[in-house]
């Protein structure tokens, strides 16, 4: 194992072997609104909701964003040995991870992303299949291990620790799976070199019902390292 590496299982505990891994200061708390979010923009349910039909790009971010509220509240909040959840501020490219779980005093980053609508099928019988849409949300300029800088939305290998996929858009409820970050599978874009590849990670990374790997459905299953 390379100095300075960590070991990551998903099993009946995550559990870190670290190098003195620095715990991240915790994001500044903003003020809680005294009103509901219908009450400070005058707008009832109906109205609400007529909104966010008529505008999907405006849907997709809601469920992102609730999707990370209820995976800290279904998976994290509680949990023995979860000292902090942090959550950093999105305007921060620097930093990746949806949630920061502080796990026995070692961080873990957590990524959370949904599947691509359009590509969720419903095939009967209780039996789905998709892609979980696994890139940033904006173009950056990153530099890879071997030198090179590539403009990309792909996310970097090793950018956080593991990946929980949404999977609302099977069924309309609230379910994860889960895969480490260095099982997913890498970008095969001929637009980056076969080195550049090995660093990035697939933007589409398909998921079913009938789970395949990298995926998992908790992190109380087998054990897996890293």
């Amino acid at each position: 194992m390379r100095r300075g590496a960590r070991r990551i299982k998903l099993g009946s505990d995550i559990e870190l072997a670290t190098a003195r891994a620095a715990v991240p200061s915790a994001a500044t708390p903003r003020p809680e609104p005294s009103k509901t979010l219908l009450e400070l923009l005058d707008m009832s349910v109906d109205e609400l909701t007529q909104l966010v039909r008529q505008n999907p790009s405006l849907y997709g971010m809601l469920l992102g964003y609730a999707a990370e509220m209820k995976l800290e509240k279904i998976w994290f909040a509680g949990r023995p040995g979860v000292s902090s959840i942090q959550k950093y501020d999105d305007h921060d490219r620097t930093r990746k991870g949806d949630r920061v779980v502080v796990y026995k005093g070692v961080p873990i980053k957590v990524e959370c992303k949904s599947l691509q609508t359009s590509m969720s099928e419903n095939l009967g019988g209780g039996r789905f299949r998709g892609k979980v849409q696994c890139d940033a949300s904006d173009r950056r300029t990153i530099k890879l291990p071997d030198g090179s800088t590539v403009t990309t939305t792909c996310l970097r290998v090793g950018e956080f620790d593991i990946l929980a996929a949404n999977l609302f858009a099977f069924e309309k409820k609230w379910k994860f799976v889960f895969a480490l970050n260095q099982d997913l599978p890498r970008t095969s874009y001929g637009k980056y070199t076969a080195k550049q590849q090995k660093y990035l990670l697939a933007s589409l990374v398909p998921v079913s019902c009938l789970l395949n790997r990298p995926f998992m459905m908790s992190l109380s299953a087998s054990w897996i390292e890293l």
